[in-house]
C-alpha cells in the first residue's frame, strides 16, 4: 500500500469529520453489504468546504490533468463543480463552469443546462464512482452537446465491478476514453484505516469486501 498524499489524508478526514464516510455494516442500493459508506451531501452540514475543494484542485494538478470547463452533474456535482471554481478563481486560473438539471426547463433560459454549454474537453467533477451509472448519463449529456467528455474526477473511487469483471473505472475508460480520477479510492481507506487507532479494527472488513466485489 503506498502513503497517503496529504490531500487524500485532508478528504478522509474531512469526510469522517462530517459522517461522509462512515464505517460500520451498511446495505447498498446493489444489496452487497458493505463496511463503509460515504455521502457527501453530509458535507454541506458545516463542512470546511475550503479545504474540500482544495483537496479537489490539489488532486487535478498532481496529476497534471488539462481541460477547458468543469461540469457539475445534478446534484452533488452542482455544489462540488462550484467550489471547485472557487478555488481556481482564487489561484488565479478561472474556468467555465455548468451543470444539469433533472428536467428540462421550458421557459426563462430553457434547456437542461445551467451556464454556458460546455466546449472544448470537460472535466466532470463528482462525488463517488461506484458501478458508472451516473458517469455514463453525464458522459452522453456532453457528447450530445458535441464536447468532449475528457476526465471524470470523484472523491471516492468504490474501486467495484462495473457490469462486467472489469471495475466501473476501466469500463468507462474502455468504452469512452474518458480519464477516471479519484481523491481516494477503496486502496487509500484500507490504507488509513491500518494506520489509524480509531478505525483500524475495519481494516481486515475493507480487505475482504476489497477481495468480494473488488476488480
Amino acid at each position: 500500500m503506498s502513503e497517503l498524499k496529504d490531500f487524500q489524508r485532508t478528504f478522509i478526514e474531512l469526510a469522517l469529520q462530517s459522517h461522509a464516510l462512515e464505517f460500520g455494516k451498511f446495505t447498498l442500493k446493489s444489496g452487497r453489504r458493505s463496511p463503509y459508506f460515504f455521502n457527501a451531501a453530509k458535507m454541506l452540514n458545516g463542512c470546511d468546504l475550503f479545504k474540500l475543494a482544495n483537496c479537489y484542485v490539489d488532486a487535478i494538478e498532481d496529476s497534471s490533468m488539462e481541460f477547458d470547463c468543469l461540469y457539475g452533474p445534478a446534484y452533488k456535482g452542482i455544489f462540488l463543480g462550484s467550489i471547485v471554481a472557487t478555488v481556481f478563481s482564487q489561484r488565479g486560473k478561472p474556468c467555465p463552469l455548468s451543470f444539469n438539471r433533472k428536467e428540462v426547463k421550458d421557459h426563462g433560459e430553457g434547456g437542461n443546462i445551467i451556464g454556458a454549454n460546455p466546449v472544448g474537453n470537460v472535466m466532470i467533477i463528482d462525488d463517488v464512482l461506484s458501478a458508472g451509472t451516473a458517469a455514463r448519463e453525464s458522459i452522453k449529456i456532453l457528447e450530445d452537446l458535441n464536447a468532449i467528455p475528457k476526465i471524470f474526477l470523484v472523491g471516492l473511487d468504490r474501486q467495484e465491478k462495473g457490469t462486467g469483471d472489469l471495475s466501473a473505472k476501466e469500463e468507462l475508460e474502455k468504452d469512452f476514453g474518458i480519464h477516471v480520477s479519484s481523491i481516494v479510492n477503496l486502496e487509500a481507506l484500507i490504507e488509513y484505516s491500518h494506520n489509524s487507532k480509531d478505525f483500524h479494527s475495519y481494516t481486515f472488513e475493507l480487505k475482504q469486501y476489497r477481495n468480494s466485489w473488488g476488480a
